[in-house]
This record gives C-alpha cells, sequence and structure tokens, in this order.
C-alpha cells in the first residue's frame, strides 16, 4: 500500500514543532490556502529544526537537497489564524535522511502529512555526501528524546 493512501500513524510523535501564520496572501481563489503553500510551512519548520537540532545555524550550512516529497491532504487550511507544524527525522541512511511532517490546525486537526527526502549534498564538488557521524549523533540522540 502507498504511504500517500494511508492514515498517518497514531502512535508518531513529533518533538519539533513550529508555529506558522496564516498569511491572506497564501489564499487561492477557492478561499483556502493554495497546496503548493503547505510544502512552505513545512520548510519553515524544517529550517527551524536544521538550526536548532542539526546546528546548521545559516544558509551557508545547509548541506542537503531535496530528494522527494510526499504529502497526503486531509483538511483544507484556512485564513486567518495559525497552524502547527511538526518535523522529524524518521530514518538516515548512508546518504540520505527521510523526515516526516504533520500540518494541524490550531485546535489540533490534522490537515496535512507526508514526508521529504533530504540528500546529502557536497556543493562545493557537486556530489551527493555521506551523513557525518556528527549528524547522525545529533539527529538520533535528539529523536531518541
Amino acid at each position: 500500500m502507498s504511504p500517500l493512501s494511508e492514515a498517518p500513524a497514531a502512535s508518531v510523535t513529533f518533538r519539533f514543532w513550529r508555529d506558522v501564520e496564516v498569511r491572506f496572501r497564501d489564499l487561492d481563489s477557492l478561499g483556502h490556502v493554495h497546496h503548493s503553500l503547505s510544502l512552505m510551512y513545512v520548510e519553515e519548520a524544517r529550517a527551524a529544526y536544521w538550526r536548532e537540532v542539526a546546528g546548521r545555524a545559516t544558509v551557508g550550512e545547509i548541506d542537503y537537497v531535496i530528494g522527494e516529497v510526499r504529502i497526503r491532504y486531509h483538511e483544507r487550511i484556512m485564513y486567518p489564524g495559525s497552524v502547527r507544524v511538526g518535523v522529524r527525522v524518521s530514518r538516515i541512511g548512508g546518504k540520505s535522511i527521510a523526515m516526516e511532517f504533520q500540518i494541524r490546525s490550531e485546535t489540533d486537526v490534522l490537515l496535512v502529512s507526508g514526508e521529504t527526502a533530504q540528500i546529502m549534498f557536497d556543493f562545493t564538488a557537486g556530489t551527493s555526501a555521506p551523513v557525518t557521524d556528527d549528524l547522525r549523533s545529533r539527529l538520533e540522540t535528539y529523536e531518541a528524546g
């Protein structure tokens, strides 16, 4: 069964959450947030995770590219208000890291869920790179709680 057709597991715990304001400019002609902008909300939370957990404090220290995104829309995101975005590392491979995400309403209704694959990348060499021992340790320690 495809992950896109499965309901998110109730047992999945997200330790890392960020509140993101829903902006008027995010609305589409149907009056709810345009589907593409939920990924911007996820990016805000993932960037904060990368700064705070992975220890990459600046844009120049980002050492991955996005290789894949899977997303499932459960409910519409409405204006005005804010959403809570949870992100977590679900798998660490040799050269990639999978992160799951959820976007929830202010009343904790699941709005969006999905997963991204971050491919570690050496921008100087222009090639993929291994997950460093330091990064693996930071992520595993944080996610173990």
